[in-house]
């Protein structure tokens, strides 16, 4: 079995900002190869990817200057070299962003560690109002915050869950059912990481996230292996293939919005296509809920 790295942490708990900037870029530049860039390729290399010299070739930057950045040194890098070194490596905007977080990040004013994310009332209400849709809003480290009853009827009661383990990465990685409800279950992991990556460029200081992490990469060797990939992403809109306890199989499209006035605070919402089998799934889950939530977690338990 491959070992896969521990995350890097700092004296004061959080993500080693440096080291994640540099296994980002290293992990970037390993998976081009010089056709892609339309660079000549001279036979067998050591290691896979560019070299460092070709990507500071395409960026534009000396040698010298790549490798120091490379190596966690960010300081007094300039936004346009950066900009340069993202097309070079041919990033996604996600990842683009990442790397601006992690070379560049910005001072934030520190807030109590202990304080959790509030969820307003009036979101509350807008949740229980949405009868035939699940719904929930999740926070920063994908920490699940409220939700209305479809969205227990489908993805279990969490109520149930103590709340410091209402988080949307444990369930997937810790939970057993989970990998039974997402017939793409390995793409769920993925994209799981992929948020929490994008958290931690944003906020490797965050005490909590570093705990998080830590403990799904004892955990889970799915999580390490996924975790040392360093691949980023945005929560956006998509559709998920289910297969429910109760109801079958599902395909459901879901939406993001995240909130204007929090903007670590997001709404998302899953749908059917009106008219599809899916979509008559949710009517039926609509029309037992609570009862479609304690059957269903009947009929997932394992058996002898």
């Amino acid at each position: 079995m491959d070992e896969q790295p521990e995350p890097a942490q700092t004296a004061g708990g959080g993500l080693d900002r440096r080291a994640e900037l540099s296994e980002f870029l290293r992990t970037r530049r390993a998976r081009l190869k010089p056709e892609d860039v339309g660079l000549p390729d001279f036979g067998r290399r050591r290691v896979p990817g560019l070299r460092r010299e070709e990507l500071a070739q395409l960026a534009g930057v000396s040698v010298a200057y790549y490798t120091r950045l490379e190596q966690g040194n960010g300081r007094n890098v300039s936004a346009e070299v950066l900009d340069a070194i993202a097309r070079a490596l041919r990033l996604s905007d996600a990842e683009h962003a990442h790397l601006m977080h992690l070379a560049k990040p910005k001072q934030h004013k520190k807030k109590p560690a202990a304080r959790s994310q509030q969820v307003r009332p009036a979101l509350r209400h807008l949740l229980d109002s949405i009868e035939s849709v699940p719904a929930y809003i999740v926070g920063r480290r994908s920490d699940i915050l409220a939700w209305n009853r479809m969205a227990s009827a489908l993805f279990g009661d969490w109520a149930e869950v103590p709340a410091q383990e209402r988080n949307w990465a444990r369930m997937v990685f810790l939970r057993p059912e989970y990998r039974e409800l997402y017939l793409e279950w390995e793409q769920k992991a993925s994209d799981m990481v992929g948020y929490l990556r994008m958290d931690a460029g944003c906020h490797p200081d965050d005490p909590r996230l570093s705990a998080l992490v830590g403990e799904l990469s004892v955990k889970s060797e799915d999580f390490r292996r996924l975790w040392a990939a360093h691949n980023v992403k945005e929560k956006s809109y998509g559709v998920k293939r289910m297969r429910h306890p109760l109801v079958g199989d599902l395909t459901l499209s879901f939406e993001t919005f995240r909130l204007v006035d929090d903007g670590e605070q997001s709404l998302i919402t899953y749908h059917a296509e009106p008219g599809t089998p899916s979509a008559e799934a949710l009517r039926l889950l609509a029309s037992w809920g609570a009862d479609a939530t304690r059957s269903g977690s009947r009929a997932s338990a394992p058996s002898d």
